[in-house]
């Protein structure tokens, strides 16, 4: 069984957003405050079945997934780490937000593939590895590496996650995996609600340190901060 507590470095909107309401009320959960909320009216029936999976971990993106703290690392250790990531000035990528399917289930992405948000991805993903404690046997077999290609096998032994790098695909999960006939009704409405809150672009100048405290937790937001952007990438 995988170490507790483990630790995720997500991207998660600024507390209090548009955004951050959005992704909190469609999931039926706020990250920040550790707590359920009601779902907006108008929700299918099934509503709280179709988001069970991502509401354990709270609306975000993955930089980098949940890890076990190497030995000798401490949670101080980690915080400081994201302290000195966030206050160092950085290329801020700036995407145009859509709501789309992504390997069968429905996620807030970009609308184009952008290098700044590739390299910020990598850069967490590295920067951050020598506090990861390695990947448990059981860890590893549970991301069913029989079935990656051979690269995300490298990524995964190496990263201990296959989806880094090149391999990386930022999304923000509203659903579990649906049937593409449940994703044809479920993408239009939430699109119509996503569109509401008419968020044209948006910079993702946000580091979030999520912890889980055993198998049965959802994961909370311990810690977030907006990263210092170079001056020539101000949005």
């Amino acid at each position: 069984m995988a170490n507790y507590p483990r630790y995720a470095l997500y991207y998660a909107p600024a507390p209090g957003s548009a955004l951050d309401r959005f992704g909190a009320e469609m999931l039926g959960y706020d990250a920040y405050r550790g707590g359920d909320l009601p779902f907006p009216e108008g929700m299918p029936p099934d509503w709280r079945e179709i988001t069970q999976d991502p509401r354990k971990y709270g609306f975000h993106a993955t930089l980098k997934a949940p890890i076990a703290l190497a030995e000798g690392k401490t949670e101080a250790d980690l915080v400081g780490a994201c302290e000195a990531f966030a206050d160092t000035a950085r290329q801020i990528p700036v995407i145009e937000p859509i709501v789309d399917s992504i390997s069968g289930f429905i996620a807030m992405i970009p609308a184009k593939p952008s290098a700044e948000l590739q390299q910020l991805a990598a850069d967490v993903t590295r920067d951050f590895d020598s506090l990861r404690a390695p990947l448990m046997p059981q860890d590893r077999a549970r991301r069913n590496p029989e079935r990656l290609t051979p690269r995300q096998v490298e990524y995964l032994d190496r990263w201990g996650y296959p989806y880094v790098m090149e391999e990386f695909r930022f999304h923000m999960t509203l659903t579990g995996r649906l049937e593409a006939e449940r994703r044809e009704v479920v993408v239009p409405m939430l699109r119509e609600r996503f569109a509401a809150i008419r968020l044209g672009t948006l910079p993702i100048d946000r580091l979030a340190l999520f912890r889980q405290d055993d198998a049965a937790s959802r994961f909370r937001i311990i810690g977030h901060w907006r990263i210092r952007a170079l001056l020539s990438s101000r949005p």
